[in-house]
């Protein structure tokens, strides 16, 4: 008795010992576990879904704990403290065993190594990699719906791979004017090879005929999303690319989740907008946005009209506008197709953030207007006409001759220059100084031909209403040049009484002159 006592010690030492270093007792325990409960499966080949269903869960409930601690030591940046080996690959077990394996495979990627450093865990790096694939291959040829315990793991060996803080360039002081930005070399993310895999993981999982949507709801919940979201701020122009993939198969899949997306992105714009003007992931997003839009159902709900009067419209304001611009213009102009009423909401809301002093947004400003009045209808157009040629004549004039020249070349567009034609009488009058001023005297000679084009597809279209116009504009000018004499006169009165009297304290009298008439 003494004998067997002492020797029940020196285990009971080991266990102890065992589980002050974090739990990893678990191990060998989980072994025996799992296959107990898969000779258990194969001796009793009547109940054998049911008994299989109970060792995923045994097996999940086990692997998560074993792997709990790991983690915490990788994050510390110490190294795994448990052998990370191989597992068998699928072909090698029972079909009965595979999805115990598939749970087993999946705890094993949770362990998430140091990528910073490429001369660590080099083994353990290229197993978990060789492992990630077979998990999607797994996936993509699964012919049985996954199970709440699967699932669970699933987005749990996601969730421990993909949600982390993003690593940035630093930047101090620096604006983010478009250009400075596209001549930026983008962060790469040295974890990709792995994180690729983790991604393309997720991507087949959330494809999957297999997967149940009303199951996995409740793992690809608000909280999920919310994190993936995050990741769209991700310098590392491949990462986005996959998520923007991702979150559009999961905007389709679950419809549950469909308002929560839409409102999350609507925050993510609201606090670029307003407060940061700073963000990696928004011409992805715009993307996914225009697809979404494309599908909205007739009439448009007040939300989305609120979305584009609150959200998109604003994005026009940012100075990093170049970086999305193409995007936003694809989304702005499917609103505009889906109900012609909101061009005129959708033109003025431009002339209300066009740019002053920045020609190369004027110019994208230009071009987003010209595919915006191509979906234009004439009730539409005729509301906004009057303030919106107001500012082309701005830009027919501008010494820029990029600005000059894209709000020339509207007139080459047959549906404009038709709208342009029916409201001619109230367009030309306000046009025709700009017109007249650049066939006179621009430096461009490129802006100068266009003009002269444009002038004379108006004479040809109304020939009485062009020399009225031209008759006012010279008319115009005759009391501009007698107002300009009369300024001169009174300068030059007022510079002979202040030489008379500048010998003198004498306070120089100022002739009041009227408005000219």
């Amino acid at each position: 008795m003494i004998k067997n006592f002492l020797n029940k010690l020196p285990k009971k030492q080991v266990k102890s010992a065992e589980s002050r270093d974090g739990g990893s007792s678990t191990l060998p325990s989980n072994a025996s576990t799992a296959s107990r409960i898969n000779s258990a499966s194969s001796g009793r080949s009547g109940n054998g879904n049911s008994l299989e269903s109970n060792s995923t869960q045994n097996s999940g409930v086990n692997h998560g704990n074993r792997l709990h601690d790991p983690l915490h030591n990788k994050a510390n940046g110490s190294s795994p403290p448990m052998p990370y080996e191989a597992l068998p690959g699928f072909r090698d077990v029972p079909t009965a065993e595979k999805q115990n394996l598939f749970i087993r495979k999946l705890s094993m990627c949770c362990v998430v190594f140091d990528f910073t450093d490429p001369t660590k865990h080099l083994k353990e790096k290229d197993i978990k990699r060789q492992t990630l694939v077979e998990l999607v291959d797994y996936v993509s040829s699964a012919n049985g719906k996954f199970s709440d315990v699967v699932l669970q793991e699933i987005v749990r060996v996601v969730s421990t791979n993909l949600f982390r803080t993003l690593s940035t360039q630093p930047r101090e002081n620096k604006v983010l004017e478009g250009l400075d930005v596209e001549e930026e070399e983008p962060l790469m993310d040295p974890a990709w090879p792995h994180l690729q895999i983790v991604y393309e993981f997720l991507l087949r999982f959330v494809t999957s005929p297999e997967t149940d949507a009303k199951l996995a709801k409740r793992y690809v919940d608000h909280a999920f999303i919310l994190r993936l979201l995050d990741l769209f701020d991700s310098e590392d122009p491949r990462e986005r690319e996959y998520l923007k993939t991702v979150l559009h198969r999961i905007y389709g899949k679950f419809m549950v989740h469909r308002p929560f997306i839409r409102k999350t992105i609507n925050n993510i714009f609201y606090r670029f907008i307003f407060e940061t003007e700073k963000h990696n992931g928004i011409a992805e997003l715009l993307e996914i946005l225009g697809s979404i839009i494309n599908g909205f159902a007739l009439p448009l709900k007040e939300e989305h009209k609120l979305f584009l009067v609150r959200a998109l419209i604003p994005l026009h304001k940012p100075k990093c506008i170049p970086m999305y611009h193409q995007q936003l213009t694809y989304s702005i102009t499917q609103f505009v197709e889906k109900d012609c009423k909101l061009a005129d909401t959708v033109i003025r809301g431009l002339l209300k953030y066009w740019p002053i002093t920045n020609s190369s947004k004027e110019v994208m400003f230009l071009g987003e207007l010209e595919e915006v009045l191509e979906a234009t209808q004439p009730p539409e157009f005729q509301r906004c006409m009057v303030p919106l040629f107001r500012q082309i004549g701005r830009c027919m004039s501008s010494s820029h001759f990029q600005v000059a020249e894209r709000a020339l070349f509207l007139w080459n567009n047959d549906h404009i220059e038709n709208l342009i034609k029916q409201n001619r009488r109230v367009i030309l009058p306000i046009i025709f100084p700009a017109l007249e001023k650049n066939a006179r005297n621009h430096w461009n000679q490129a802006a100068h031909s266009l003009t002269l084009n444009v002038r004379k597809i108006f004479s040809d279209v109304d020939p009485e209403l062009f020399e009225e116009c031209l008759l006012k504009f010279q008319e115009d000018e005759g009391r501009d040049e007698e107002a300009k004499v009369k300024r001169e006169a009174t300068w030059r009165r007022l510079e002979e009484i202040a030489i008379s009297k500048g010998a003198s304290n004498e306070t120089v009298p100022i002739p009041h002159t009227g408005p000219s008439s």
